[in-house]
This record gives structure tokens, C-alpha cells and sequence, in this order.
């Protein structure tokens, strides 16, 4: 079975965004699909407003693919993989520090023991700048609108306001929906912050900063603390923290945030074309995680 035909054409929501990500054919994706319907004997992706989605079927299958492909991968990394040397300088959002960028590293270093990488985790601006002055080799960044001269787009985020899981229905905030909502964010200027603010002043809900801080660990600790509600996508969100449902105690519903793999050259090194390779896999993953669990 071509397993592989299943992954892009779900993960990417439609045939024609598939077809465009892997260099294919509509005709292409959608008759490599119907061959492995075939094979399988049962349907495995269905209709879902304008997307696909998975049928019971296709999600079984879907589990056996990715471990396939990943042992595929795994194998040929073993084989062919060694030989690539050098440092590669990496800078990342901290949404993907804690969870993702470990799994990465891993496979990373696994397949490539010579080569060696440096990672920066730091803000949305600084890593644009980095990456386009040369002092990164590959940036993960959040979409504001501005592209570097090599960036490829990954697949969008939803955005959430997010609480603590032991106070989900705000009253430790004791917000009423006439008094300023407390938020919790990082110091200006920031993208998501200003996604918040100018979201809730169209949406005619007061609001006010409640306490800022300059790293999300910080966010994080402040909102679990039951201080505000703060808004992020689900990436790295921790344990103790939840996702308010869209409308929840008449909040805006928000738009998704786009992410971009920027790098520093146009035909990067060899272990730096590698290591966008994996992290662009791992964020498919991750991406793919998320949306089985909603």
C-alpha cells in the first residue's frame, strides 16, 4: 500500500494544497488516494465543509503510515546520513522550545553524531533579524505579515485564549463582561498581543494588561496562577493550562496564525537543508496531534 499518499492530502486539508506542497498533480494525489482505497477495500477520507477528514479507517491506517514512513526515514538516515558535518544555528519561538525541539534535536543528532547545533529561542522580531543578517541559519517564526527572502510557510495555528484548567469558567478572575478583562502577555511590542487587543477593542470588551512579562515560561506561570487569561496557540501548551472553547463567557473568536521556516540562503548547507527537513516534519506532527484530539 502507498501509505504515503494519505498524510498530505489530510494534513493539508484538500487535494490542490497537497498537490502544491509535494511538487504533484491534483490528479496525481487524488488517483494515488483511490488506489489505496482500493487496496485498503474502504473509504478513508471524507468530506468535511471544504476540507478532508478522516474516516475511522483512515485514522487506523494513518497511525501505521506514520510509523512506516518514520522507520523509512530512520533507515535511510542510518545508511546515508553520517557523513554530514558542521554546526547548524537554529532560533525557534519558545511555544516550541519545551515539547517539540527535544524530539527534533533527537533525531537530529541520531542520524547526524558530527554535526552540531546551536539553538536560540527567542522572539518573533529578533529571529527575522537574525536570520536576515546571517546570524541564523533557520528561524521558526509566527507570520506577521513580513517575509524573508527564503521562508517556506508551515501549516497555520489556531488561536485560543487560554486559562487555567482548575478555573476554566473565569471566576477566580471574576470577570463579568463589564469590568476590563485581565490579560497576561509578554512586553511589547508582540504579535499575539496586539492579535489580543485589537481583537477585544473591535469586539467592544474591555481589557487590561495585568501582568507582562519577557518569556512565555513566565506567561505560563502567571496564567496557571489563575492572574488573566493570555492568548497563544496550542503549540507547547502546558498541563495546566486549557483552551477556552471559541465565544466562551462572550469572548472574540480569533483568527489562525501563520508560521514560516525562514532561512538564511537560498541552497543552504547540506546539514542545514537536513535539519529543516525534520523540524518540518515535527511540526506536522505536532500539527497533525492536535487537530486528531479536537
Amino acid at each position: 500500500m502507498r501509505c504515503a499518499a494519505l498524510w498530505p492530502a489530510w494534513s493539508w486539508g484538500s487535494f490542490a494544497k497537497a498537490a502544491e506542497r509535494h511538487g504533484r498533480s491534483t490528479s496525481a494525489i487524488s488517483a494515488q488516494l483511490k488506489k489505496l482505497e482500493d487496496q485498503a477495500g474502504q473509504v478513508l477520507l471524507r468530506r468535511q465543509g471544504r476540507g478532508l477528514a478522516l474516516t475511522e479507517a483512515g485514522e487506523t491506517l494513518l497511525a501505521y503510515a506514520r510509523r512506516l514512513l518514520a522507520l523509512n526515514d530512520e533507515a535511510a538516515l542510518a545508511l546515508h546520513g553520517r557523513a554530514l558535518e558542521g554546526t547548524v544555528r537554529l532560533g525557534l519561538q519558545e511555544d516550541f522550545g519545551e515539547r517539540m525541539l527535544p524530539d527534533v534535536l533527537g533525531r537530529f543528532a541520531r542520524a547526524h553524531p558530527r554535526a552540531q547545533i546551536d539553538v536560540r529561542l527567542a522572539r518573533h522580531q529578533d529571529l527575522l533579524e537574525r536570520v536576515g543578517t546571517g546570524q541564523l541559519d533557520l528561524a521558526l517564526a509566527w507570520d506577521a505579515g513580513i517575509a524573508s527572502a527564503h521562508s517556506r510557510s508551515q501549516p497555520s495555528w489556531p488561536v485560543h485564549w487560554i486559562a487555567a484548567a482548575a478555573a476554566p469558567a473565569l471566576e477566580p478572575l471574576e470577570w463579568t463582561g463589564k469590568t476590563p478583562l485581565p490579560l497576561v502577555m509578554l512586553d511589547a511590542p508582540c504579535l499575539l498581543r496586539t492579535v489580543a487587543t485589537t481583537a477585544l477593542d473591535r469586539a467592544g470588551i474591555p481589557w487590561r494588561i495585568a501582568f507582562t512579562s519577557t518569556s512565555l515560561a513566565g506567561i505560563w506561570a502567571t496564567v496557571s496562577a489563575g492572574l488573566g487569561l493570555t492568548l497563544r496557540t496550542p503549540a507547547g501548551l502546558p498541563d495546566a493550562l486549557i483552551l477556552l472553547p471559541h465565544r466562551h463567557a462572550g469572548l472574540t473568536t480569533l483568527p489562525a496564525l501563520g508560521l514560516s521556516l525562514h532561512r538564511a540562503e537560498a541552497i543552504p548547507a547540506p546539514a542545514v537543508a537536513r535539519l529543516a527537513e525534520i523540524l518540518g516534519q515535527r511540526l506536522h506532527e505536532a500539527h497533525a496531534a492536535y487537530a486528531e484530539s479536537t
